[in-house]
């Protein structure tokens, strides 16, 4: 996970997968390097509202549909995705507009150190909000199937300091009814 770790996406493009990588910070709209596209694009659990400019946006960011639409793609075998926090609500996004079922594999680094992005409340209520969110995977038949946490990386959960408590991990799951095209 990170800008750092390639291997996964030069394996599955070395493959002959068609591969994307979405990040905000590059130059150009869309480069091709690698066999891998790059695009200046983030996911997002919304997007951009169509009353501010574009110009005026911090970000190109867009809905994971939105983005599967526009590069005309029905389907992902691979999504890998760290979002610094975001991910909840992109996660609940993907499950409200069922883009789940057209995934095969979820690979995705979660944080626990705070609620993050328009996720609030008390802890009790954080945590039952994460927890429906994992809860919702299973029933759309995504099976977990890889879990790490970095010893590395802060041991917190929702700020307070716990003995063997991480707050990053990275799970993975497989859609138990996917099909391949």
């Amino acid at each position: 996970m990170g800008m750092d770790d390639k291997q996964l996406e030069l394996s599955l493009a070395r493959a002959g997968c068609e591969v994307h990588c979405f990040d905000p910070s590059i130059r150009q709209a869309h480069v091709q390097d690698s066999d891998m596209w790059y695009h200046r694009l983030s996911v997002d659990w919304r997007d951009p509202n169509p009353a501010i400019p574009s110009q005026q946006q911090r970000s190109n960011t867009k809905k994971l549909a939105t983005i599967l639409n526009d590069f005309g793609h029905r389907k992902i075998d691979v999504l890998k995705a760290d979002m610094e926090s975001a991910e909840w609500k992109i996660l609940e996004n993907l499950i409200l507009e069922d883009v789940l079922e057209e995934v095969g594999q979820l690979l995705l680094e979660v944080h626990l150190h705070w609620p993050g992005f328009e996720v609030s409340g008390d802890d009790s209520t954080v945590v039952r909000y994460w927890y429906s969110l994992l809860r919702e995977l299973q029933r759309n038949h995504f099976l977990l199937f890889y879990s790490h946490s970095d010893a590395n990386k802060p041991q917190l959960f929702l700020h307070k300091n716990l003995l063997n408590a991480s707050s990053t991990y990275i799970l993975g799951w497989v859609n138990t009814r996917w099909k391949l095209q």
